[in-house]
């Protein structure tokens, strides 16, 4: 994946590569300032940075959810990013209909976890050319991501990421099975791990998706410390009046020190 992002920095640094940023564009100031934070945090520690934010958010528990600003106006917002910044960007799409036109904007296309099995977005993925970043799904083993990632590469493209985001247990909770990150990295990809929505707690009474952000740094650090080849996070300046996803998004004053703190453990892995 590195390899074809020729505008991702630091990748001889021997870290983990990083997609952070907003859950969902809600305008060109936040984003850009976002953007510019965590860049500023990535070049000081030598992280290879790919910025994220969704263009619109299609699955809502609530008919009355924020979903987007325009489909279009939030695309020209990721590809400012990329060009203020020189840094790649991510987000997710919704149908197979819609991948050319993100295409048009960003350098990698993601496959929701609730999606991961549609056929006809691999596909629609896969023939962009764009890096094609696939979230598990959380009702999936890992091993079952091989029947997706081959979707892909059959489609002629190679240039496949899995991301893990936990793994329903009960109704209200997931959980991280770490040993899913070595198992999709037999399959010849990267493997990140999603340490935010990781933490959801998903159907609630009120609607409104729960998650436990404390619990953050627990969730990076057991990453780090296996091998994931790249860390997801969704940060925010005001996780409390954000407008998609604030209760498990990380503060962005808190995200230098969380990955100060997971580069030291990556060195420490790296000896080994």
């Amino acid at each position: 994946m590195i390899q074809h992002l020729p505008q991702l920095r630091h990748t001889q640094s021997g870290n983990f590569f990083l997609m952070a940023g907003p859950c969902a564009i809600e305008g060109e100031e936040m984003a850009m300032r976002i953007a510019e934070h965590i860049v500023k945090i990535t070049d000081k520690l030598q992280i290879p940075y790919i910025f994220k934010g969704s263009y619109r958010k299609a699955n809502r528990s609530r008919i009355d959810s924020f979903s987007g600003i325009g489909d279009e106006k939030a695309l020209k917002i990721h590809e400012k990013v990329r060009n203020t910044f020189g840094v790649p960007t991510v987000t997710d799409f919704h149908s197979a209909e819609e991948a050319a036109m993100a295409a048009q904007y960003v350098d990698v296309l993601q496959v929701p976890a609730f999606l991961c099995r549609q056929t006809d977005m691999l596909i629609a993925a896969a023939q962009t050319g764009k890096v094609v970043n696939i979230k598990k799904g959380q009702f999936l083993a890992p091993e079952a991501m091989k029947f997706a990632v081959d979707k892909v590469r059959d489609s002629g493209n190679d240039k496949v990421i899995l991301t893990d985001r936990g793994s329903t247990f009960g109704y209200y909770d997931l959980i991280v099975d770490y040993r899913g990150i070595p198992a999709m990295q037999q399959m010849g990809v990267p493997v990140v791990l999603d340490i935010t929505h990781s933490l959801q707690q998903p159907n609630q009474a009120s609607g409104v998706t729960g998650g436990k952000p404390a619990l953050i740094e627990t969730i990076a650090r057991a990453g780090v410390a296996v091998g994931v080849d790249g860390l997801f996070v969704e940060t925010h300046f005001d996780p409390a009046n954000a407008k998609s996803d604030g209760a498990n998004m990380l503060h962005l004053d808190k995200l230098e020190g969380l990955l100060t703190r997971l580069v030291e453990i990556r060195k420490a892995v790296n000896q080994f």
